[in-house]
């Protein structure tokens, strides 16, 4: 029996890799003659770069940016098995993951790392990208990256506005003339994103996810003025209007500097990865698959890995087992997309910390349950 386990990471406890070795660990108990094809996934967001480069047997680049809040950073990213794509994680140099939570302020982080990594690529040679939106600190409406870029952005004076959001109420012109031509002109980009939320308004990448990122109501008012006004600037300037485009409000607005600078186009981000790791090829003679993620709720439907993978699954008529750290609200209509059972690992009380320092534990336990069941169904049909 051919089975493919292709979970998300269990952020916090592990990663998608790791979380597919588990799952394994607790099917050969079950069934020591299975054959198991383990495709790590993500979904566009943090963990995207790991999955991409180990189904490809690519390799990481590493490069010193800089961070968020300017301080330097190691940051990386992929290049995948055919030596010609490169894949940039943006949250591995402006995530949010890099500032402490009490040092987290939108109006002062900055992309420009993201900028210094496409860079380093085109250096490199690089003129393929796939570039995962997920995970920002930002709220600059992707100045920064554009910035790092060779973009000009102005104040009144003719001097450069500086990082963050807040720089950009200074705004009033733009500058292309030391932009990196090798974009427009020799090179294609893959925007792997899920968020539909436009560039500003109610929401827009200010309201929605700025308190996230730790703007309070004051600073959220004035993080929309400021990508309004450069929303204004960049439609004067290249003819596009991000201001309500979907998905320009992914990443603090980086979505928007995509869509007016470079010749992009945006996926779902789970659709590049099961391109990418050929997951559709490995399906077409499976008879389970067993995927997974952190919490399985509501939000799985708005294109999480778990979704995703069932929707493919479910074009072949493969039954999907969906193992999750915690079930939340709202999984009823799951089922509608493909997704045979849902099962949280936990097996009884224990604290969130006990949870996450036992995942592989209970995960490969619970693999372990549900593949007992599955067989047994099995005998029963024959």
């Amino acid at each position: 029996m051919k089975i493919v386990i292709a979970p998300d990471s269990f952020k916090g406890s592990l990663s998608s890799e790791e979380a597919a070795k588990a799952i394994r660990d607790g099917i050969l108990r079950a069934m020591p003659a299975a054959e198991t094809v383990l495709i790590p996934m993500a979904d566009g967001g943090e963990g995207t770069v790991d999955s991409l480069i180990q189904a490809t047997h690519g390799n990481k680049i590493s490069v010193p940016v800089r961070g968020p809040l300017q301080d330097e950073v190691m940051a990386s990213y992929g290049v995948l098995g055919d030596g010609i794509t490169c894949v940039i994680e943006m949250a591995s140099a402006s995530g949010l993951v890099l500032i402490p939570e009490e040092h987290r302020n939108p109006m002062l982080a900055t992309t420009y790392g993201t900028g210094q990594l496409i860079r380093h690529a085109l250096d490199q040679g690089y003129r393929s990208f796939i570039l995962a939106l997920g995970g920002s600190a930002t709220n600059d409406g992707g100045s920064g990256m554009l910035q790092a870029l060779g973009l000009r952005l102005l104040d009144a004076d003719e001097r450069e506005i500086g990082a963050g959001g807040q720089a950009l109420s200074h705004l009033t012109q733009i500058d292309a003339s030391k932009w990196d031509e090798r974009i427009t002109n020799e090179s294609q980009f893959t925007i792997a994103s899920d968020v539909t939320n436009p560039f500003v308004g109610p929401q827009g990448a200010s309201y929605v996810f700025g308190p996230q990122k730790g703007a309070t109501p004051e600073m959220v008012e004035a993080l929309d003025a400021a990508l309004t006004k450069f929303a204004d600037l960049m439609a004067a300037h290249t003819g596009i209007a991000v201001h309500h485009l979907p998905g320009a409000g992914a990443a603090g607005g980086l979505g928007g500097a995509f869509q007016a600078f470079f010749p992009a186009r945006t996926k779902r981000g789970i659709d590049v990865v099961i391109e990418m790791t050929k997951l559709n090829e490995h399906l077409q003679d499976a008879e389970l698959v067993i995927t997974g993620e952190g919490q399985t709720d509501a939000q799985t439907a708005s294109g999480k890995a778990p979704m995703g993978i069932a929707q493919a699954a479910s074009k072949l008529g493969v039954p999907v087992i969906v193992l999750s750290g915690s079930v939340g609200q709202g999984i009823e209509k799951l089922y509608e997309y493909g997704m045979t059972s849902i099962h949280s690992i936990v097996n009884g009380p224990m604290t969130l910390q006990e949870a996450m320092s036992r995942t592989p534990e209970l995960l490969a336990q619970k693999a372990e349950q549900v593949m007992r069941t599955f067989l047994a169904g099995r005998k029963k049909e024959v």
